[in-house]
């Protein structure tokens, strides 16, 4: 977490948490949600305006966590603003090595389990937790499997949030309006 960000958290350690402002899609892109698009609808149908300022989006990645119960969030100063997931709170990119993971965040990690759901998405478990693989890096984890590197579980994509320690709405947890 930046340093500016805990200085502020330290100054103000009593502002309210923001729900339903800021979703996190199936291919790792970054969305604000304004109130009109959380009155639409959930994330999944309604995403907002897609974030393009690079430096807002590293600023993002470098202060995004999860909570106790497993509701992912970024911390931006002494906000915390909880995060709608599309699908998994990390998006995988395989590294060049084809087994090392880039998240959508920039931080590596390494496969511990693979598992795919019903509709044929692909999933990586890291020490990190559980993320879903980018679409353009399906073939790689097909020639993965194929080498035997890793062994594909099959799953049900309902499951995944009990099994793996992640909220897909904190909003929706949190009885926000508009989740």
């Amino acid at each position: 977490m930046d340093d500016i960000v805990q200085q502020a958290m330290a100054k103000w350690p009593n502002v309210p948490h923001c729900h339903g402002w800021l979703g996190l899609d199936a291919r790792g892109r970054w969305y604000l949600r304004d109130d009109a698009v959380q009155a639409r609808g959930a994330f999944a149908q309604s995403k907002g305006a897609l974030l393009q300022h690079d430096k807002l989006i590293a600023f993002i990645a470098r202060n995004y966590e999860a909570d106790a119960h497993g509701q992912w969030f970024f911390q931006n100063g002494p906000q915390r603003v909880y995060v709608e997931l599309e699908c998994t709170p990390w998006i995988w990119r395989i590294g060049p090595d084809g087994l090392g993971l880039i998240s959508h965040t920039g931080r590596a990690a390494r496969t511990t389990a693979c598992l795919w759901d019903e509709e044929g998405r692909v999933y990586l478990a890291s020490e990190m937790g559980l993320g879903l693989v980018h679409t353009l890096d399906v073939p790689q984890v097909a020639e993965a499997l194929e080498r035997g590197d890793w062994l594909a579980e099959p799953v049900q994509s309902s499951h995944l949030p009990a099994r793996y320690g992640f909220v897909r709405s904190p909003a929706a947890r949190a009885g926000s309006p508009h989740p």
